[in-house]
């Protein structure tokens, strides 16, 4: 007789448990409380569905914060894995510039999701919409809405974080498991817009510009990558990566301090040098020609520093390199592209299940961990996901 298991959420960690639990061996439904399961999993798409990135797996392992309590589920299921498996659903793969893997040209999000869900057909996978999982009666049966009872084997939480709630991902669960001794972190921003109070007159004319081939450095961290200078301050891959240290910075001392790098491939030697030695007099006309900055760099440098220390050859060149930019917040979680925050880590196995609830998993966003934008996110959904599936396969 199959055993049943009942997975909360249709997000990326559902529908990839789903996909590969035994059919044979279970009897698997997803309860979901939207009319359509991975709306997040679409409404990420239509900003260029990167499903992982191309890197070594050593180097992705330790893109994560923290990263332990994920590496046996990345090495278990990592990003050539999930190149193979879309692959064999009928979905390719390509790796662009930025080494993201990405679906073939011409394959929409909505192609990628259909074809995801066409394994959960030819598996019998019950899907349940609308249904609003509320937390456990005193017999620990599921409770949906206020009316359905269900009593499962196997319960697996997918149940996501804490951002974009128009996608049903709002947190509202983590009371639920609170009552339960449970400990929870509230939901913060990653991945996020970081204001910045810039010079009026400067962002006025330079508003939407991207800073292209920079670093960003926040405490011990350094990102290689861009960003777009905004109204509100700064967003992009750049940045975005920088998030656990910046957030940190943000609750020890109400602000945080990034430097810039405006020529990464120069070291401030060799950048001095090419100022002192420049044909051109004027000292902008020197960083346009000799160290090819643009218009909103030079005036990025302008805003922050010194007139005096513009002039200065020496100081200059160490504030093209530093750059100092006081970070005073962040955009609204709602507006965040991830979250941190969502259960204790401690609460949880090697292998993803609740310590003080046998046989429930918990499992994707809704877990307290950081990952960086560019197909980060979804490889861990994805090999989380995996990883239990093959856990209880193996039971």
């Amino acid at each position: 007789m199959r055993q049943s298991v009942s997975i909360i959420g249709g997000g990326s960690s559902a529908l990839l448990t789903a996909a590969f639990l035994d059919e044979k061996k279970f009897k698997v439904t997803i309860y979901e409380k939207n009319k359509a399961l991975g709306r997040k999993f679409l409404v990420a798409g239509n900003g260029g569905f990167n499903l992982t990135h191309s890197e070594p797996i050593s180097q992705l392992i330790e893109r994560y914060t923290p990263n332990e309590f994920l590496k046996n589920a990345l090495l278990n299921f990592d990003n050539q894995d999930v190149r193979n498996w879309f692959n064999n659903i009928g979905i390719p793969t390509f790796i662009g510039s930025s080494k993201r893997v990405y679906p073939e040209k011409g394959i929409k999000p909505v192609a990628v999701f259909d074809a995801i869900l066409n394994v959960l057909n030819k598996k019998s996978v019950k899907i349940c919409y609308e249904q609003h999982w509320k937390g456990w009666n005193n017999k620990k049966e599921l409770i949906f809405n206020t009316d359905i009872f269900v009593k499962s084997d196997f319960v697996i939480f997918a149940l996501g974080g804490g951002s974009w709630k128009v996608t049903g991902s709002d947190g509202d669960w983590l009371e639920l498991f609170k009552n339960q001794s449970i400990v929870v972190h509230p939901f913060q921003t990653s991945n996020c817009a970081y204001a910045v109070a810039w010079p009026n007159q400067f962002i006025s004319q330079f508003e939407g510009s991207p800073l292209k081939n920079i670093s960003i450095s926040c405490a011990s961290k350094i990102q290689k990558g861009e960003v777009v200078l905004t109204r509100f301050g700064l967003e992009g891959n750049a940045i975005y990566a920088l998030s656990p240290q910046i957030r940190k910075e943000l609750q020890t001392n109400q602000v945080a301090t990034i430097f810039l790098d405006l020529k990464p491939s120069l070291s401030v030697v060799e950048i001095h040098k090419k100022l002192n030695q420049s044909v051109e007099k004027n000292i902008t006309e020197r960083l346009r020609v000799s160290l090819k900055l643009n218009s909103s760099q030079i005036s990025l440098l302008k805003a922050i520093i010194s007139k005096e220390n513009f002039l200065n050859l020496e100081l200059l060149s160490e504030s093209i390199k530093t750059l100092p930019i006081t970070i005073t917040g962040t955009a609204p979680i709602d507006e965040a592209i991830s979250t941190v925050g969502g259960i204790d880590l401690s609460e949880i196995d090697n292998h993803f299940q609740l310590i003080g609830l046998p046989n429930h998993y918990c499992i994707g966003e809704m877990l307290d961990y950081d990952a960086p934008t560019g197909g980060y996110l979804l490889q861990s959904c994805f090999s989380m996901g995996v990883f239990v599936a093959k856990e209880l396969n193996n039971k």
